[in-house]
């Protein structure tokens, strides 16, 4: 199967597979897995951070994140379309008993400074103290501008706010920003990044921060079941995505700008090819068929998201060759109706 669902179904290179049958491997709870700690020293320093922590999940980085710089009745402000508000289980508030408060994103992804003032609580007790402004970028594929995320860190800092970016796809932006990880980072309390979308590992995300933050967020990660034994197995796999994921992301993007242009001719899709960024293509479907045309594309072998609009996404396991057979498809499809 060609699959478009998601960069999450990559799977792990030879390399990597090589990697983690011959990674030197300890008992992480007890801090002494040599690769788990190399991943998270080089995640540090190639970030720009004090302290960085291997996690299962991108959703358990940042529920740590979250349940780190909040208390239970705290409030954390984020976009109405984020990923830890929408996607995540309402872990923040269930686990963490933190509260959110989510605002309408902007069309660009961005979360207006305006709006997360008026939303932010006065200091009184019959409201729960808001503490964190969480980003995200990659969101739904768009990239925030580096200017946005400087006026945001100076927001933060004149309100009294801690500034958390879900960055399951930074490097993405970061490519498509042209610019060193760090110009981005260097605006945030802390940053979780995924390993297992673009970069192509298996399993894992890291969260990065100072090293407090990191203490506070080891002990949380044991307490909601997310202590690993012998983690290197898949650190060793994280450590390769983390160092040459990020030089291939442009061929992603490359294939998804390559994807949206070829949609844009089949006069039943409706698209802008501008609004893509990175590797996430949006599509509708203007006779509002989308479910029919993924089950057509299943018959042929081909993976989609169907929605309004259906979503492809462009990664490590797909190529340029795979685009179009998806595009031919999606011909016939229109052209059997």
């Amino acid at each position: 199967m060609i699959d478009f669902r998601s960069d999450t179904v990559t799977r792990p290179t030879p390399a990597m597979r090589e990697a983690m049958a011959s990674a030197e491997v300890g008992d992480d709870v007890y801090g002494d897995d040599p690769t788990v700690n190399s991943l998270q020293a080089y995640a540090a320093e190639r970030l720009g951070f004090e302290s960085a922590l291997f996690t299962a999940t991108g959703t358990q980085a940042n529920l740590l994140a979250i349940m780190s710089h909040c208390g239970r009745g705290d409030e954390y402000l984020c976009g109405q379309s984020a990923h830890n508000y929408r996607y995540e289980g309402g872990g923040a508030a269930v686990l963490g008993s933190v509260q959110p408060q989510p605002i309408e994103n902007e069309p660009d992804g961005s979360i207006n400074l305006g709006k997360a003032k008026a939303a932010i609580k006065p200091d009184d007790f019959h409201f729960a103290p808001t503490r964190l402004l969480s980003l995200e970028n990659t969101i739904g594929g768009k990239v925030l501008s580096l200017d946005y995320q400087r006026e945001a860190r100076a927001f933060c800092d004149e309100n009294g706010l801690l500034l958390h970016l879900d960055g399951a796809r930074v490097f993405n932006a970061a490519v498509k920003s042209n610019c060193d990880i760090t110009e981005i980072t260097r605006y945030y309390d802390s940053v979780s990044v995924c390993l297992s979308k673009g970069l192509g590992a298996p399993v894992g995300s890291l969260l990065l921060g100072s090293k407090v933050f990191i203490e506070r967020a080891t002990r949380l990660r044991k307490m909601v079941g997310g202590g690993m034994r012998q983690a290197g197995i898949l650190a060793a796999a994280g450590r390769i995505a983390l160092e040459k994921g990020p030089l291939r992301l442009i061929e992603d993007h490359e294939n998804a700008e390559y994807l949206s242009a070829g949609l844009a001719d089949i006069p039943q899709l409706e698209i802008n090819p501008a609004s893509t960024q990175t590797n996430i293509v949006y599509a509708r479907c203007t006779s509002g068929r989308a479910a029919q045309l993924r089950d057509y594309l299943t018959d042929q072998g081909i993976l989609i998201t169907a929605g309004d609009p259906i979503r492809f996404v462009t990664h490590l396991d797909v190529n340029r060759q795979d685009v179009d057979q998806l595009l031919d498809a999606i011909r016939r499809f229109y052209l059997d109706q």
